[in-house]
Order: C-alpha cells, then sequence, then structure tokens
C-alpha cells in the first residue's frame, strides 16, 4: 500500500498569477491521477496540522513567528521569489504536518511507503530564513521527528531537484544521523552545492553533493544516479529513507531541466527502493519539490507513484 498526503489548504497558498510554484501544479497532478485511474489505487490522507513544536524542530522561533506575522497581516515576501499570502503559514503547517504523519505511517507499518503531494515546497528553507519558493523544509522537519521521536540513527535524505537543497544541507551540516546527498544542476540556484561541501564536526561525511552540468544527457544521469545509490547509499544502510522529489530535472522543464524524460523518475525511484529494502525495510517517504511543467510534472509523478505502488502498467 502506498499512502498518499494531500489537502486542498495546498491550493490556498497564492503566490500570484504569473508565479512558477503555484496551484495550479497541483490541480494538474491531481487531474491526470484522476484521469488514468491511478489515483483509486492510492490511499489517499488528509495529513494533520502540524505544532509549531514540530517546526521548530529545523525552525528558529524568530523565523516561525515572522511567517506567522506575514501571513496574519494579509501577506508579503520574504525574498524575491519566495511569497507569503494570507493562507500560506496554514498551507506551510499542513504540509510540514503530512511529512511527519506520512513518517508515523511507515514507521507503524500502516504502509511502506508515502508520497506526500504538498505545497509549498521546502529544501530550500534554512532553519531561519525562506527561500527559492520554500517556506518551512518539509522534509528536514520529518528527519528530525525520526531521530528524535522514533530514535532512528541513520536517516538518508535523497534530493534529486534540479536545485541544490541548501536548507537540507545547512539543517545537518554537522549532524552523523542523516546522510544528506544530492544530485543537482551546477552551477546553479542557489551557488551551493559543491563537491567539496561534505559536513563538519561529527558530520563530516554525511553529505554527498553531485553536481551535474546543464546538459547532461539522461544516460549519463542514471549512471551517475545509480552508481551513488548502489554506492555510498547502500554502504549507509539507512533505517528510513526520504526523498526531495524534484521533478525539474524533467528535460522540458521551463525553469530547470537536467534532461531527464517523464519515465526516467520510474528508475530513480525503482533504485531507491533498492536500498530502502536491504536496510529499511522498503521504508520511504516522497515530499513533492520541484517541477513547474504543467504538462510533465503529472506524468513525471505518475511514474514515481507506479513505481512506488510496484505498479509493472
Amino acid at each position: 500500500m502506498t499512502l498518499v498526503y494531500y489537502h486542498d489548504i495546498f491550493l490556498k497558498h497564492d503566490t500570484g498569477g504569473f508565479h512558477p510554484e503555484s496551484p495550479r501544479r497541483l490541480e494538474a497532478i491531481l487531474t491526470h491521477l484522476k484521469a488514468t485511474g491511478l489515483w483509486d489505487k492510492l490511499r489517499v490522507e488528509t495529513p494533520r496540522k502540524a505544532t509549531e513544536e514540530d517546526v521548530a524542530l529545523v525552525h528558529s522561533r524568530e523565523y516561525i513567528n515572522d511567517v506567522k506575522e506575514m501571513a496574519r497581516r494579509g501577506g508579503g515576501q520574504l525574498d524575491p521569489d519566495t511569497v507569503v499570502s494570507r493562507d500560506s503559514y496554514e498551507a506551510a503547517l499542513y504540509a510540514a504536518g503530512a511529512l511527519v504523519d506520512a513518517a508515523d505511517a511507515v514507521m507503524a507499518g500502516k504502509a511502506t511507503n508515502a508520497f506526500c503531494m504538498v505545497r509549498p515546497p521546502g529544501h530550500h528553507a534554512t532553519p531561519t530564513r525562506g527561500m527559492g519558493f520554500c517556506l518551512f523544509n518539509n522534509v528536514a522537519i520529518a528527519a528530525r521527528h525520526l531521530l528524535s521521536h522514533h530514535h532512528l540513527q541513520r536517516v538518508l535524505i535523497l534530493d534529486w531537484d534540479c536545485h541544490h537543497g541548501n536548507g537540507t544541507q545547512e539543517a545537518f551540516y554537522e549532524e552523523p544521523k542523516v546522510f544528506y546527498i544530492s544530485l543537482h544542476r551546477w552551477p546553479f540556484y542557489p551557488g551551493t552545492g559543491s563537491q567539496g561541501e561534505t559536513g563538519t564536526g561529527t558530520g563530516k561525511g554525511f553529505t554527498l553533493n553531485v553536481p551535474l552540468a546543464w546538459n547532461t544527457h539522461r544516460e549519463e544521469y542514471l549512471k551517475v544516479f545509480e552508481e551513488v545509490l548502489k554506492g555510498r547509499a547502500k554502504d549507509y544502510r539507512p533505517e528510513f529513507v526520504l526523498i526531495s522529489a524534484g521533478f525539474d530535472t524533467y528535460a522540458e522543464d521551463p525553469i530547470a531541466g537536467l534532461g531527464l524524460e517523464v519515465e526516467d523518475f520510474r528508475r530513480l525511484t525503482e533504485l531507491t527502493i533498492e536500498v530502502a529494502r536491504e536496510s529499511a525495510s522498503g521504508r520511504i517517504v516522497s515530499c513533492l519539490e520541484g517541477g513547474y511543467s504543467l504538462e510533465g510534472l503529472p506524468l513525471c509523478v505518475e511514474h514515481h507513484l507506479r513505481a512506488l505502488l510496484g505498479d509493472r502498467a
């Protein structure tokens, strides 16, 4: 069984008519999944709203209050790209809550894996700052929850978004219990993610950045991805796998792109499942990050979900 976490509040995070990270992304995914009949194969859950204590596992109280107050006043902008509307704070709490709920459900054996179809996305949000369309770092909050509430010792965060997840890296840069692996276009926004960034202190060696050139061919990407998964990721023997699932590595993505075709996301997912089965009993929670082609994004998500389901069709 694959769980999907979704709430209509995610459509109320209003970024403006021409913003690439808009409610139209989720609307396109929902329409496609229902049209293909795949939606009926999934167990769709409504997430709870995260508490401020959940969010504070990663973010400072001052930053949480800043987002809350900005939304209360009717909205504003955290930076030129990152919009807060009246309902954004609530949407962000539900997005974080989806990841915590999904982690709990998978740990309890209610499902082997889960996909959180949420917005706003999260992997650029640092402990003290929102940026890159992101308010709260959903995957990082789930990882901290797994460490603190389930007492896990080895959590793998695999980030295949086209952009480097600087916020996730910063949250765990000194943390040996979380192994952060990112494959991303580089040099590119947000400017972080070089091979030399490997962690510090007790976290040294628990950050692995794989920077890729903008014109990397899909065969080369898949080769590198497989080498990383069957090498460093497998050797880590994670007890749980979290995926920052960005679909802006799709070749036709309008703001990023790295050469992947829609069917390649099935292969990325299958390779991740292989690693999770070996040491984590298959436990995976995936979270929607980027992906801005309204035509391609739903197809990419479909392939990702079919792999999670073990659906060979």
